[in-house]
């Protein structure tokens, strides 16, 4: 049974390349009927453009999210077949209104008043796919500077999973400290390293091992890779 109250998994999305990561998380997270708060930094929306060539904007972010989640991590347009569930409550905070499960609300990355800033919002914890160097060393340092970076610290403040899933490289010093702050602090540190062991034949598949090892740390079902069974060569048919 669902509970009452709509407590969704926030997902942040930073300036870092790997849009595709989150999408992977997005659908994944849909797929199993989790409700999703989404937020999107200004950074990412210039990620975004780059990497799919199609703007994410306030006014039309359900449209622009669907088009989004629907491309493939090779670009292929409308590789998935997407719905963007809305939730409950009335338009005014960018949500749709269906009442069911797997819903997605919408905040924009400069409102600080937004629900998830606050620690009485119901929600079960974050996931930050990309997460940039910035991003890490502002959530590491609680500067707050926009809703994203306020969520995560909210998020560790209230003890609620947190995954930050940096991708840049090589980290520098000051990158490395912040992320075992981050650690110390309690979150998961998760780098996008895809592996192979798996039998990835197409690019989709690296970026969906990184989303499914995300949903990993926050104990959420999928079914986005092969699973290491301890077979060599299993990937391959091979005995």
């Amino acid at each position: 049974m669902r509970d009452s109250v709509r407590r969704p998994w926030i997902v942040g999305v930073s300036g870092a390349s790997g849009t595709p990561y989150a999408a992977s998380v997005l659908r994944a997270l849909l797929a199993a009927g989790e409700d999703v708060d989404l937020v999107v930094s200004r950074a990412a929306r210039l990620t975004l453009l780059d990497e799919t060539g199609h703007p994410f904007r306030d006014a039309h972010w359900r449209d622009d999210l669907r088009r989004w989640l629907a491309r493939g991590a090779d670009g292929t347009p409308d590789a998935y077949d997407v719905e963007i569930p809305g939730d409950d409550t009335d338009d005014t905070d960018g949500s749709g209104g269906s009442g069911t499960g797997g819903t997605v609300r919408y905040w924009p990355a400069g409102d600080l008043a937004a629900g998830p800033s606050s620690g009485s919002y119901p929600a079960r914890g974050m996931i930050v796919m990309p997460a940039s160097t910035a991003c890490v060393a502002g959530i590491a340092l609680g500067l707050s500077k926009d809703l994203l970076q306020r969520t995560a610290g909210v998020t560790l403040k209230e003890r609620r999973p947190l995954v930050v899933a940096v991708r840049e490289t090589p980290l520098n010093g000051p990158t490395l400290r912040h992320l075992v702050a981050l650690d110390e602090a309690g979150a998961v540190v998760l780098p996008a390293s895809p592996a192979f062991y798996a039998g990835a034949a197409h690019i989709q598949d690296l970026v969906d091992f990184v989303a499914g090892r995300a949903l990993d740390a926050v104990g959420v079902p999928h079914r986005l890779y092969r699973r290491w069974e301890g077979e060599l060569g299993a990937a391959q048919g091979q005995s």
